[in-house]
């Protein structure tokens, strides 16, 4: 999402944009996204000073770090950030903020619940789906 600094109004500007995961390289081995990322922004300056306040929604779908099974995570955020802009600046690109906000908020061992019981280290069989005949030692 990039904006012209030169044309926000005095009241403000409000912008909606559906940017895909792909162009903010989001995706990962583990991460990836069931559609683009829907980004609602209320951006206003004051002299040389531009603030936006963003709020972001996306579904994410992850690998559970214990059963291997996917699950949706729902990615929901409220960002501001402020950028001092001057004469010779034109544009401003939220992309790299809005990518790093995203990324910060990865967990680092996605798991589909917390209760998640895993996998049997001996048959590999799902324990979240009922026990196993194997005798673990």
């Amino acid at each position: 999402m990039k904006i012209d600094v030169n044309k926000i109004p005095s009241e403000g500007l409000v912008l909606e944009e559906n940017i895909p995961a792909s162009e903010l390289d989001l995706e990962t081995d583990i991460f990836k996204f069931r559609g683009p990322l829907h980004v609602r922004a209320k951006v206003s300056k004051i002299t040389n000073a531009v603030t936006a306040e963003l709020n972001l929604d996306a579904v994410m779908y992850a690998e559970c770090g214990r059963c291997l099974n996917s699950f949706d995570i729902a990615v929901e955020k409220d960002l501001k950030f402020n950028y001092h802009v001057d004469k010779s600046q034109q544009f401003i690109d939220f992309n790299p903020d809005i990518r790093e906000e995203i990324i910060m908020g990865y967990p680092i061992n996605p798991l589909c619940n917390p209760d998640c019981k895993g996998l049997c280290p001996k048959c590999g069989k799902n324990l979240n789906e009922g026990g196993c005949s194997c005798a673990i030692t």
